[in-house]
């Protein structure tokens, strides 16, 4: 049995998508202090952290640092897409696990990865499912100028083409892209229902500026007429946007720091007490703090932090979390997650207006495809 067990954390908290990245580290480092507090187990755990700044060499670098260097197992980390599908084959080479937090795009699914966050059957198909018979069928697609952006908004046109609707438009962006005059100028000439928004970064953050001075400016374009819709946007770039500059837009997520459970609360106490009460709690804490003490409890259960060891005792337990309850499907590796759709609110948190209990992850959208095509639940 290993004494002590060291854990990679490798999220960039500096670079174009630094909150995110804060998020998730703290979300880890208040596990792991917990732990440490508790103390007096077979078993104890040293995190190891890294950042990247955003570089997607530097994740490939740290990554090897750890894995070769640290003498680490596995590694919680990665944000965007890009630094995924860059670490992943280094972590099979090393026989490694990655812990995967985020929500992403699908279409993937890898012995050596746990997944964590939603794949698009647990954020995007329900969101549309929501929406459309609601807001309208005509759709702007934003996207980030890489595979998140691309990936969504074609499993988008699928989805909108099987339930009848319409893409108006579809426009891409670096992420540190910040001119965002012509795409405001694009949307409000073509009118569309609602804007789907899957930028991320300084472009996401300048774009829901420019869209608040466009719906100021002109009535139509206010967000309970034509609202910006996100799969990825939480609170913890609420204040990076501004505070008041995003409210009445939508969002999902698995979890959001205002859902009102017992295990929430208790929770958000502990966080509270780490962070101070003013501390807005994103999907992105949840998750790191969720999966430092899924594989700290897989461990102790193995005893070892062997992969394959782990992965087995992943697969056989229930793990009990502030969204509620979630188990690891043993033939994707994927988390079943709830659906929440949240609306900003003027002081950055978000009020819940539909949700769906834990839907099993289907990462290349299987079960919900007929001949080929995806099809989605729409009701008129």
């Amino acid at each position: 049995m290993v004494d002590t067990v060291k854990v990679g954390i490798l999220f960039s908290c500096t670079g174009p998508y630094a909150a995110i990245g804060r998020d998730c580290r703290d979300g880890a480092a208040l596990a792991f202090d917990e732990a440490a507090q508790k103390s007096g187990g077979a078993i104890s755990f040293e995190p190891v952290y890294t950042d990247p700044e955003g570089e997607p060499r530097a994740y490939l670098e740290q990554a090897r640092a750890m894995l070769r260097d640290a003498g680490c197992r596995h590694i919680i980390g990665t944000i965007t897409s890009l630094a995924r599908k860059e670490v992943i084959p280094l972590i099979e080479k090393h026989d490694g696990l990655l812990w995967y937090i985020c929500p992403y795009e699908g279409f993937e699914a890898n012995e050596n990865v746990i997944y964590t966050g939603t794949c698009p059957n647990q954020h995007l198909m329900p969101l549309f499912e929501h929406l459309l018979p609601r807001q309208g069928r005509r759709v702007f697609l934003l996207g980030a100028n890489y595979v998140w952006g691309w990936e969504m908004n074609r499993i988008a046109r699928d989805l909108l083409r099987d339930a009848g609707g319409e893409v108006v438009g579809e426009r891409y962006l670096p992420i540190e892209e910040t001119d965002v005059e012509r795409l405001i100028a694009d949307i409000q000439s073509r009118r569309p229902d609602f804007i789907l928004n899957n930028l991320i970064g300084p472009s996401s953050h300048a774009f829901l500026r420019a869209y608040k001075a466009l719906g100021d400016a002109d009535p139509a374009f206010r967000p309970e007429v034509r609202p910006v819709v996100s799969c990825d946007l939480t609170e913890a770039e609420i204040g990076e946007i501004g505070l008041g500059l995003s409210t009445g837009h939508l969002s999902v997520a698995s979890y959001f720091g205002t859902l009102a459970t017992p295990e929430n609360e208790r929770f958000r106490a502990r966080a509270a007490a780490a962070f101070g009460p003013g501390r807005r709690l994103s999907s992105f804490v949840e998750g790191a703090y969720v999966a430092v003490h899924m594989l700290m409890d897989a461990v102790r259960s193995a005893g070892s932090d062997e992969p394959a060891a782990v992965r087995s005792a992943i697969h056989a337990s229930l793990f009990e979390t502030p969204h509620g309850p979630m188990r690891i499907d043993p033939r994707t590796n994927h988390a079943a997650l709830p659906f929440h759709l949240g609306r900003i609110r003027d002081d950055g948190d978000f009020d819940i207006i539909a949700s769906r209990p834990a839907i099993a992850a289907d990462p290349y959208m299987t079960a919900s495809r007929d001949g080929g095509r995806s099809s989605l639940r729409v009701v008129s």
